[in-house]
């Protein structure tokens, strides 16, 4: 082997004979064509001045490692660029086996004696992977090894040429990892339709939201017309096309209308088309998002018809009200004035009538109240004790009228709070009719009011007919009523309940329900705050 060349103060230009073949040999391409071996052949036979312009050239390039290995791998040469993508100077690594710039893996798997040896077999190997600097550090490295050959075919050694491309294959595997979140977020996504179509409206991917939504499966729609979604006389009017057109001009089109699953029925759908552009800014495609709103539209009509339903009670209440007053006023001048037993008798019924009709009137008012947010609250200081009392009495007959006793118990001290007397009259008599209309003649109702710190509870018993679970979890709902065997012309509209849980829920309180079952009583509770700077008992 010729002594080393040594060229340059920084070692870098350093060059060996490979396989202890002269420097200045000439070598010979593999026969196999054209390669790097071929050039560097043809440039290594050249006289000594080409010689030099090679070395020169080779040892400059920076963004490429160029060095020789021996046929056995031992580095023979080393460049600049070597030195700075793989760490090296050349004084450490001319000399060592190239198998140094290789994983763990890869020596396991003895990958650096197969690159040679597929080099040799076919004149030329590629190849991209994992390669490791002097630091340990690891970068991805593009690799290129040729055989080099004497003019008799004798191997001489290989040259490698090798790029760093880390940050290409970071880029590519960013965008590959991006893709890969994006098409599993729309793969995950369940209540939306979410699927690409071309430039001509043909559907180009498929979703499970999609399927889910639409009963299609991929290979039902994949290539198709997005017209297919459209009902017949939306095709008829051309609007699969101008949303392609319009979303094509202005970059999106929105819609919403009825679209069609593949079993033929209809679901109303908010639909948004979006452009997509490539790199160059040129339309390629669109993207189709869809979500159903069939349940949205539904409780939307619901709650019209329902918003409709509540303005006519209350005209209808307002309407009723207005002749009851006359009626009332008529009645009690005739039963005033009546001279027989039977004019009289006919006055004190019409005028019982005329007292329920006001008081259903009133329910649908208050109904009306309630469904609309419209209860307002006259707050102002009250003594619970004494509102509780006067709306006992104001019930009183009502309750004996059914023979039942009515045992009330009231606190010594008075319970002092704010809120509306006349709203908190109203919860008591609710509570106390309910009680009385739902316990059988010769029932026991019990009331009673106490303080529990900050709190102040009504609660009215009964031992009438009981609840069902079903029944207790309903029963604050408007126009809810439980079984009884009573007289219709006695009943309500189901409206005492859910108007003391309002009244109660405005003073800040709460009411619960709780029975044992049929047969076995209700028991409803009010518990309502207390001013801080009340008196406790």
């Amino acid at each position: 082997m010729q002594p080393e060349d040594r060229r340059g103060d920084d070692g870098a230009n350093h060059q060996r004979g490979a396989g202890g073949a002269p420097e200045h040999s000439t070598l010979s391409a593999n026969p196999g064509g054209a390669t790097d071996g071929q050039t560097l052949s043809a440039i290594v036979g050249a006289d000594a001045l080409g010689n030099d312009m090679f070395r020169m050239l080779v040892s400059s390039v920076r963004d490429y490692a160029i060095f020789l290995l021996n046929p056995q791998g031992i580095v023979a040469s080393w460049n600049v660029g070597a030195q700075r993508i793989k760490g090296y100077s050349a004084e450490e690594i001319i000399g060592q086996h190239f198998s140094r710039f290789y994983t763990a893996d890869a020596l396991a798997m003895d990958w650096p004696a197969e690159e040679l040896r597929r080099a040799r077999r076919d004149g030329r190997l590629e190849d991209e992977g994992w390669r490791v600097r002097s630091d340990g550090t690891r970068f991805w490295a593009n690799v290129i090894i040729t055989p080099m050959f004497s003019p008799g075919g004798e191997l001489l050694g290989f040259s490698k040429i090798t790029r760093d491309l880390t940050e290409r294959r970071e880029h590519e595997e960013q965008l590959r990892q991006s893709e890969e979140n994006l098409r599993s977020l729309v793969e995950g996504v369940k209540d939306h339709a979410i699927f690409p179509l071309d430039a001509d409206g043909l559907v180009a991917g498929w979703n499970a939201g999609a399927s889910r939504l639409t009963g299609f499966r991929d290979d039902d729609v994949v290539g198709r017309h997005w017209r297919l979604f459209f009902t017949e006389d939306d095709c008829l009017a051309g609007k699969p096309q101008t949303a392609l057109d319009t979303a094509a001009l202005s970059g999106a089109a929105q819609s919403v209308g009825w679209r069609l699953r593949k079993d033929g029925s209809r679901f109303w759908a908010e639909s948004r088309l979006t452009l997509l552009r490539n790199r160059d800014g040129m339309a390629r495609g669109f993207v189709h998002i869809v979500r159903d709103l069939t349940e949205r539209r539904r409780v939307q009509e619901l709650e019209n018809e329902g918003q409709r339903i509540n303005e006519f009670i209350a005209m209808l209440a307002h309407e009723l009200r207005n002749p009851l007053a006359p009626i009332g006023n008529a009645v009690g001048i005739i039963d005033k004035v009546a001279t027989t037993p039977q004019l009289t008798w006919c006055a004190r019924l019409i005028s019982r009538q005329v007292m329920h009709m006001t008081r259903l009137v009133d329910d649908l008012l208050d109904a009306s109240r309630i469904t609309s947010g419209k209860i307002q609250l006259r707050m102002e200081p009250l003594v619970l004790n004494e509102v509780v009392a006067a709306a006992v009495e104001s019930v009183r007959s009502v309750v004996t009228s059914y023979g039942h006793t009515l045992d009330v118990h009231l606190p010594d001290e008075p319970i002092v709070m704010t809120g509306d007397p006349t709203r908190l009259t109203q919860v008591v008599v609710n509570l106390l009719n309910n009680a009385a209309k739902y316990t059988p003649n010769g029932g026991r109702v019990f009331l009673q009011v106490e303080r529990y710190g900050m709190l102040a509870t009504i609660r009215v018993v009964d031992n009438g007919i009981g609840m069902s679970a079903d029944l207790i979890e309903s029963a604050f709902d408007l126009f809810v009523q439980g079984e009884r065997t009573l007289d219709r012309a006695e009943g309500g509209l189901g409206i005492g309940l859910p108007l003391v849980r309002r009244i109660a829920v405005l003073h800040g309180g709460t009411v619960t329900a709780h029975s044992a079952g049929h047969g076995l009583g209700s028991e409803f509770t009010v518990m309502l705050p207390i001013d801080p700077a009340a008196p406790e008992n």
